[in-house]
């Protein structure tokens, strides 16, 4: 806050020296002089802007957010103006158009109540206050995120609301904005996720607990009553952290060909399982390890589900990939790793089925993730094409600009509408139903939603130039993203086996006698 002195823009103007620099920016006064030193990118630019009005020059080479920062600068404002550039407050709505899906803009809609409309306000208060000031740091410099703040995200009830309607939901002392078990559905979840999403930190967010959201439903669905008893209050309260581990360095889609072994030991009390995983999100630092483990012979058959604990013989190392290290990516590797039968999730030889029934829910969730994230971006595009000054005039005022954002905002809202559409019906039926009826859109879905991501990913670069290819400043979300958005299109099933599930579940709805 800018202290009351207020100052004419003459006043200003005689401190124009590189030992006495004062600036205006947005009827702010700063005096820079203390800092002129410090800054980073030197005092020759400093020096150009000393005396006058910066308020283009500032919001041209940086975020809002630098403001706040260095707000101990301020020092009065402009005698008879006030600030025309504000901040949006802690859980509040964007007013940039298309920055938030149709309803929440004003758009009537038959899928949201009052409920839905506390929750978001809620969960997005939380996840300003408390996530995001974390989130620049590990994006950019990694490292396990602390216990502490995924504790705060289980008390708060977020762990929870990021796996849908159920049981569950009783382990939990509250959920955000006071939302009962019994009125929990979908929709709130489909918020939970895309709220995480607008952090615009895709390794962060995926460390906030991706695996988690895969991991944790196979032991609610399949575990034993003791073991459900055991391990999901620890980590819906964020005490302990879970993680899904299937994939292997031989192994993606192909789930029956899993090489990772679990025998039996002579007197049958234990599984020693040996072999290895890889690309597991959060395994780095999980407590608990939901693996796939071949029991007995060839195909799926073969294959079983086991919680396995972290203990001697299981070492994770973190892997390198495009997104930050915070995300938790590991290799694992199982080495006589002894395990209790009691551990065994479903029946051995009947882990497929626990592997799949889970797959449509995955989807789901990455497909309102990327949505997000591809919206966020539309709006980081959009803000910067109406502030940008190029040839005397703000850069929205080149045709082929207003084109590709028009682009970005009918895909952006057409794979929404679709999610939408989807997230309604899955309210709607059972889990029977749901793999009959939404195995083949959703899958279509997830398809057509990372297509999208690529296309304002590509767009979203070109309108902001070298900015979206450096990791810090104005540019730094859709960085982030178009370093990233591919994850959505391999995780949970690639785009090709993706398109190709949708139409060969249309294909066993094909009428017989259908003709041209």
């Amino acid at each position: 806050m800018a202290s009351p002195r207020t100052f004419t823009r003459d006043e200003v103007a005689q401190h124009n020296k590189v030992d006495d620099l004062w600036v205006v920016i947005d009827s702010v006064v700063y005096d820079l002089s203390r800092f002129v030193p410090a800054h980073p990118g030197g005092e020759h630019v400093l020096v150009e802007i000393a005396g006058k009005d910066a308020t283009e020059e500032f919001y041209s080479l940086h975020r809002h957010s630098v403001l706040q920062k260095y707000s101990k600068f301020a020092i009065g404002s402009i005698q008879g103006e006030k600030q025309k550039i504000m901040q949006a407050e802690e859980g509040a709505m964007s007013k940039v158009p298309y920055a938030e899906s149709s309803f929440w803009m004003g758009s009537k809609t038959p899928y949201y109540n009052e409920s839905h409309v506390a929750f978001r306000k809620a969960v997005r208060k939380f996840v300003d206050a408390e996530l995001r000031p974390h989130a620049q740091e590990f994006e950019d410099n990694g490292g396990k995120i602390a216990l502490e703040l995924y504790q705060k995200m289980g008390r708060f009830g977020l762990l929870a609301s990021r796996i849908g309607p159920g049981i569950h939901l009783k382990f939990v002392p509250n959920l955000p904005a006071g939302v009962k078990p019994d009125q929990f559905d979908y929709f709130h979840e489909q918020i939970a996720h895309e709220e995480i999403a607008r952090l615009g930190s895709p390794g962060f967010a995926d460390g906030l607990g991706a695996g988690f959201v895969i991991g944790l439903p196979p032991v609610l669905a399949f575990g034993s009553k003791d073991m459900i008893q055991k391990v999901v209050p620890q980590v819906l309260l964020g005490d302990k952290r879970i993680c899904l581990a299937i994939t292997e360095p031989y192994v993606g889609s192909d789930v029956a060909n899993i090489r990772c072994t679990a025998t039996k030991t002579p007197d049958g009390k234990f599984y020693i399982v040996n072999g290895v995983k890889k690309w597991i999100t959060n395994g780095h630092f999980s407590d608990y390890f939901v693996t796939a483990v071949r029991t007995g012979g060839p195909g799926h058959s073969g294959v079983s589900m086991l919680l396995i604990e972290r203990s001697d013989g299981l070492e994770t190392k973190q892997m390198k990939t495009s997104y930050s290290s915070a995300a938790g990516t590991a290799y694992i590797t199982y080495d006589n790793v002894k395990v209790p039968v009691e551990n065994l999730i479903g029946k051995e030889g009947g882990g497929f089925p626990v592997i799949m029934f889970n797959f449509n829910h995955e989807r789901w969730l990455i497909i309102a993730a990327v949505i997000r994230g591809s919206r966020l971006v539309t709006e980081e595009a959009f803000k910067w094409a109406a502030q940008r000054k190029v040839f005397g005039k703000p850069l929205i005022e080149q045709p082929v600009i207003r084109f590709k954002l028009a682009k970005m905002i009918a895909e952006v809202e057409s794979v929404q509408n679709w999610l939408e559409n989807i997230t309604y019906n899955m309210t709607k039926m059972s889990y029977k139903e749901q793999s009959l009826h939404l195995a083949g859109p959703i899958a279509l879905l997830k398809y057509q939603s990372t297509r999208v991501a690529h296309d304002v990913s590509d767009d979203a670069v070109q309108i902001l130039g070298g900015r979206a290819i450096t990791k810090t400043g104005l540019g730094s979300v859709v960085e982030a993203f178009q370093r990233t958005y591919k994850y959505g299109s391999i995780l949970g099933g690639s785009e090709e086996i993706m398109a190709d599930l949708g139409v060969r579940m249309a294909m066993k709805a094909f009428p017989k006698d259908a003709r041209l």
